[in-house]
């Protein structure tokens, strides 16, 4: 749920869009495939970021081309293009789903290609040098079969909404009933590894956890993977019964100790735990990892200046987009017709742009990007998150509770957070709680160097050892000893 209004990370449109899956192919005329044909890298600078872009060209029997591209620094891997054009010594490649496009030319030598990365308005130049080999992600904790314990692939009903959610269930091996947790994702489309800028932190938590002694329930997001239903009409309540349906399946599982089952919410996921423990009274602990405190209007506004900040921008530019999205959320929470909406935005834009005419780093969104935005501010999730306050349900909360987050964290911000939860959990009366700042790590709970988004994929380590030893440490003390 990063904000994107603040000029940085306008800027940074390229390195967020890039994980959107493209289409493929063809040829023109000129040079022959061949001598385009390999692993092409180059660095882009935004600001005071690099992101590595590289371009993978290869060609086939019937002689067509086939153009993907990779960001290393994002931990994605082969998109497709869906044009490629040869001209003489350049080439051209467009990447319609997100608007960029790259257009370059070969040297004698066809070592390099030097040209330019267009995207939302902004024209980098770069050039592509050529490679031997892919570059390879490491992910170092990402764990491996055979593992010490059963996984089973699931299906379980969302009754309420009338759709089947699929996950998978780990299980230590041998007899017994044991204590189990539900994984539940934070804000967007994840799958049931949660999977984002190359890692998969809900994997490496299962495991970690199964190997300890608990059973592990995760899932696709509806609408996400091989669960059914629809996300995009989904709002942060939708979410909490989906995590109930979870709940009520873990229930009937014979290997599973009914006593002893948890929530564990990441982000927006540690919102939606404590709506679920706030109505259901059977839920044995839930575990909060950067979890939101404050309204959402309050986090983004928090969120975008600390990013943008982080990323280099003025103060007076920060300034200036936090009055506008102020502007914006103030329009979005007077007004219920959609398209009334996107007139005052449009023209809310408008003016901005004329604001800052005179600067030169500054590009205004394109038309079409500008009707995305607003599409996904007008949407049913973003209307409910902007004003839905965890108070109301933390409040109300009677389990165990732990309650982390990373001091780096930029997106979900420690201290306003943190003291949020705490103060709500107080005045419900819930002593039984710990909240705790890890120091040095990110939103993703990696160890990070500033905690901007733009390092989560850089960054080998997938779950700090230390975020994994505390988590596992309370859980032993309130649930109890399992081996």
């Amino acid at each position: 749920m990063i904000h994107i209004y603040s000029k940085s990370l306008q800027r940074l449109i390229l390195a967020v869009s890039l994980v959107i899956p493209l289409i493929s192919h063809a040829q023109e005329k000129g040079l022959t495939l061949k001598q385009f044909a390999g692993i092409w890298s180059g660095s882009l600078k935004v600001q005071t970021t690099q992101i590595r872009l590289v371009m993978n060209v290869s060609f086939n029997e019937a002689d067509s081309m086939t153009v993907t591209f990779d960001s290393p620094d994002q931990g994605v891997l082969d998109l497709p293009t869906n044009k490629v054009t040869l001209t003489d010594d350049s080439i051209y490649v467009s990447a319609g789903a997100i608007g960029g496009k790259f257009t370059g030319k070969m040297n004698k030598e066809e070592t390099a290609i030097a040209g330019y990365w267009q995207q939302g308005g902004m024209s980098i130049a770069v050039t592509m040098e050529r490679l031997g080999k892919r570059v390879i992600v490491n992910r170092p904790q990402e764990p491996k079969p055979p593992f010490p314990y059963r996984s089973e692939e699931v299906i379980f009903p969302n009754g309420r909404d009338g759709f089947d959610l699929s996950g998978t269930l780990t299980v230590p091996d041998g007899a017994g009933r044991y204590p189990a947790a539900i994984l539940i994702t934070g804000s967007g489309p994840q799958n049931r590894d949660e999977e984002l800028a190359g890692h998969k932190p809900f994997l490496v938590l299962a495991d970690f956890l199964t190997r300890k002694g608990f059973a592990v329930l995760r899932y696709d997001d509806r609408g996400v993977g091989k669960s059914k239903g629809e996300f995009k009409k989904a709002t942060t309540f939708d979410f909490a019964t989906d995590a109930e349906a979870a709940l009520n399946f873990l229930k009937t599982r014979p290997e599973i100790d009914s006593t002893k089952i948890g929530l564990i919410g990441h982000s927006e996921g540690g919102l939606v735990a404590p709506i679920v423990a706030s109505e259901r009274k059977d839920i044995a602990f839930i575990l909060l990892m950067a979890g939101p405190g404050l309204t959402g209007e309050q986090i983004l506004l928090l969120q975008s200046a600390l990013i943008s900040r982080t990323e280099g921008a003025d103060e007076a530019s920060i300034k200036s987009n936090e009055k506008l999205s102020k502007d914006i959320y103030t329009v979005l929470k007077k007004n219920l017709d959609n398209e009334k909406v996107a007139r005052k935005i449009t023209t809310l834009m408008a003016d901005f742009n004329k604001k800052n005419a005179r600067d030169t780093s500054y590009h205004p969104m394109p038309e079409k990007e500008l009707n995305l935005q607003i599409e996904s501010l007008t949407s049913p999730w973003f209307r409910c998150f902007l004003t839905l306050n965890p108070e109301v349900y933390l409040s109300k909360v009677t389990c165990p509770l732990l309650a982390i987050n990373g001091g780096l964290d930029l997106q979900v911000p420690p201290k306003e957070n943190l003291e949020a939860i705490e103060k709500a959990l107080i005045f419900g009366g819930n002593s039984d709680y710990v909240v705790e700042e890890l120091p040095g790590l990110n939103h993703l709970f990696q160890t990070a160097k500033t905690g901007s988004p733009s390092e989560y994929a850089k960054i080998e380590e997938t779950i700090s050892p230390a975020a994994l030893d505390m988590i596992w440490k309370w859980l032993e003390k309130n649930v109890g000893r399992v081996r």
